[in-house]
This record gives C-alpha cells, structure tokens and sequence, in this order.
C-alpha cells in the first residue's frame, strides 16, 4: 500500500478498501498506545477538528484530572489499514490542548528535533530490529515460553522452532511486505520463545509510527494464535533478553546521499567522519541517553554481560567497533551504525530524539571517538578494561537518570514543558521535560525496587 500524503490519499484509500473504522492513536511518555474507533463516516472532522483524550486517564502526559481534554490531530501520512481485521484502519496523530502543540507529546518532541537537523540540512533514517518472545503463564500462574519444545541450550536459527509458528511467522511477514516496509527476514533470535522480524529503514518519525503500529499488530496477532507476544527486556532471569535495535545515519536533505558512506575510510569500516562524529556524540552522551533507550527498571537486567549459561548479546561498555556484538555502536555495513542497547519497553519517539540529539552534538563538536574496539568486551578483565580508559554503561535506572538530569544537550532537545499552579491550574511557569520524565521514572524505581522479594528473604533472613 502506497503511503498517503493528504486527506484526500486517505479518502481514496477509504473508498477501496472498504473501511468501515478509524482507530485514532497518541502515545504517552511511557510510550502506551491510546485510541479510540472512529467511523470512516467522520473522517472529515477527524482530520480537521480531532478526536479528544482526557490525558490523564490515558497516561503519562503531564496532565491531571482537573486538564483540559487533548485533542489529538491525526497525521494522514500514517494512515495503515489493518491488515488482518477486514474494514479497519490505523491512524497516528499528535496530542494538542486548546488549539496549541502539546510540549508533552513524545511525537511532537522528535518532530522538533528533526526540524532542527534539517535546518542544517540533514534528514535524519533509521531502521529497526525488535525482538519477542511468545510466552503464556501455566496451570500455577508462572510465565513460561509457549512452546514446550523450545527449549534447546542454543536456539537461535532453530528451524524447528520457526516451523511450529510457520503460520504466525508468515502472516506477519506479509503484512510488514503489505505495509510497505520490505520486510527482509525473520528468525528465531537467541532466547528461548524468541523471534525477530527485520524492518527496513525510514526517516526517523515515519520509523517511529511504524514501530507503534508493529507492536500493535505482533500483539494483536500473538492473542489471536493463543500467546502472549512481550517486548519486555528481561522476562526471564536464565533467557535472553529482548532488544530494539536502532541502525542509524544522516541523509542530505537536498539530494538524500547517505553522509555516513565513505568507502575510502581509512579505519576500514566504510564510515564517513560525519558518522563518527555522530558515533562520538552517542557515546559521549550514553550514560544519560540510555534513560531514554532503555527506560525501565527492567531493562538493565537485560544490559549484563553474557556467561556461559545466559547469553546476553548486549554491550556492557560505551564503545564503537566493527561486526563486533560486544561494543554499544556496532557498524556491520557500510554507511550505517547500530546502537545495540536500546529495548522496546519505552517511547520510540524519546528514544529516537536522544539519539538524534546526542548525534548532533558530536558532529557540532566534532568529536572523534577513537580507534574501533576489537576486544571481546564480555571476557576482557574489568582490569584491563579500566587501564584502557573505557567507561561503562549504567548499571541501573536511577543511574541512567541522574546523568540524563545533568546533560545540558539532552535538556535542551526535550525542551520545556508547562506547569500548573498549587491549584492545577495552568501557569506561565515551565520546567524541563526531562526533570518531569525523571520523576516518573525514580517513581517507578522505587514501586519496582521497594518491594521485598522472596529473593531477599532467602539471602538476607539469616545473614550474617
């Protein structure tokens, strides 16, 4: 299917398809997807007047219940039918709150940063891998992996396994080929339950609804076959755990040349300055970026260096190097670099925008990052890892926080948000978006973290 540009695309889509109903979406900071079904009869007053959302009850959106409904202006350009539910269709929009741009809104968040590489003349692609697994709870309510019979020590590849979801597997391959995203492989990744469906690179916000709308439809087809499909980083202590790959460059506006290509490097990777530049600045702003890319208690379960037994496949260090899987910024192909921490248990558009911003910074400071790393990261002694000057990544959430709070180039792309008075009532104050985001998340912390275990219990009742 062709992508719309205009109301009138969407109108003609409408007609041929059939459609019956609109579901009209927003995400919130969290990156939770809201919607509600409108007829394809209102798709006029969708797309002019909105559709509205009392915020707080959807979720994290610098709202309370005393707010103003958001009205959330759908963009035609991401107008999807559903490929598996005959006269349905999807549509993305931006949150706004009487008439104005909500600061809130995570799209309206990377739109603003995109506006900013544009106007130095670069269009900022991406391309994504997220990793699920299948899994469903037994007779005694524990989560396990769907499939009884996988449990190979080393599945990945395991042709067995992708057989006996050959049905799931393909259906969502075609719909990806459908969508117009020329999907190029799927696979069973390395956990236990774990699959992968490879989807080809857009500019950054296109990338971004995509990602909204994959999760939506990997979801909705799982609990249509029986299971449960879960992006969550690290559901189980002895799996491997689920990532998102980001695979990034810089395109010139004017004439979409990839500004990352140079085949005369002289470090042999096929990489242009700009994108090592670009490389610097991620890793230079890692530590605070990884809040926005790996934003849950959770995912830092999941950002530990593999074992023998629990393979990880994550990087532990804040390093570059070739088609290496133990250093943060992969680069496996030529003009393009892989950001191996991210997860999918957050907001796409966050996460994008930190990478963008922390990119820019790099090139603006042209930043050098160093020779590529050879090393296998995962067996070199902490020592030596130390005598060589490489810096490690956050080992929990509130560290990633406390450095996002004290990066000045990530507190200016997030902008400022309002504020409302002791009455909730608006007010011309405002703060920065990230000092609001960091609360949630040192909230969410403690909920997660406060709690004791029966872990605990069994270390600690009797110690020393």
């Amino acid at each position: 299917m062709s992508q719309p540009q205009s109301v009138e695309d969407v109108k003609k889509l409408i007609k041929e398809h059939d459609i019956e109903f609109i579901f009209a979406s927003f995400t919130e900071i969290r990156g939770k997807s809201s919607a509600k079904l409108v007829p394809a009869s209102q798709v006029d007053e969708l797309f002019s007047e909105g559709v509205g959302f009392a915020g707080f009850a959807a979720g994290e959106i610098g709202q309370g219940p005393q707010s103003p409904d958001i009205e959330v202006i759908p963009d035609p350009r991401t107008f999807r039918i559903v490929p598996w539910k005959k006269g349905l269709a999807h549509v993305i929009g931006n949150a706004t709150v009487e008439g104005k741009p909500w600061e809130y809104c995570p799209r309206t968040i990377l739109q603003n940063q995109m506006k900013k590489a544009e106007e130095q003349g670069f269009v900022f692609k991406l391309g994504f891998e997220a990793e699920f697994m299948l899994v469903d709870f037994d007779e005694d309510g524990k989560l396990q992996v769907a499939d009884k019979y996988d449990n190979w020590g080393r599945p990945c590849y395991d042709v067995k396994a992708l057989t006996r979801q050959y049905e799931l597997m393909t259906r969502l391959s075609n719909y990806v080929t459908e969508l117009g995203w020329e999907n190029y492989a799927v696979d069973h990744e390395d956990g236990n339950g774990q699959f992968e469906i490879n989807v080809t690179f857009s500019d950054a916000l296109e990338t971004a609804d995509r990602s909204v709308f994959f999760r939506y439809m990997v979801d909705a087809l799982a609990e249509e076959f029986g299971m449960i499909a879960t992006f969550m980083p690290k559901p189980f202590t002895d799996n491997t755990g689920n990532g998102m790959h980001y695979t990034m460059s810089l395109w010139d506006k004017d004439t979409d040349e990839n500004l990352f290509l140079d085949k005369n490097d002289p470090r042999g990777l096929d990489l242009s300055e700009v994108g090592y530049q670009f490389t610097a600045g991620i890793l230079d702003h890692a530590r605070g970026y990884m809040a926005m890319v790996a934003p849950t208690v959770n995912s830092y379960k999941r950002l530990k260096a593999g074992t023998e037994t629990v393979r990880t496949w994550v990087p532990v260090a804040m390093t570059y190097g070739g088609n290496n899987r133990t250093q943060m910024m992969r680069i496996a192909r030529s003009g393009a670099i892989e950001d191996r921490t991210p997860d999918f248990s957050g907001s796409t558009y966050l996460g994008f925008t930190a990478a963008l911003a922390s990119g820019l910074d790099g090139i603006q400071r042209k930043l050098d990052p160093g020779e590529p790393n050879d090393l296998d990261l995962y067996l070199t002694p902490p020592r030596e890892i130390e005598r060589r000057g490489i810096r490690t990544l956050p080992h929990s959430l509130m560290e990633s926080i406390h450095y996002l709070v004290k990066d000045d180039v990530l507190r200016e792309a997030f902008g400022q948000v309002p504020l409302d008075d002791e009455f909730g009532r608006p007010s011309d104050e405002t703060e920065a978006f990230v000092d609001h985001y960091a609360r949630i998340k040192r909230a969410e912390y403690h909920k997660v973290t406060d709690e004791v275990t029966t872990h605990e219990i069994d270390l600690y009742l009797r110690f020393p």
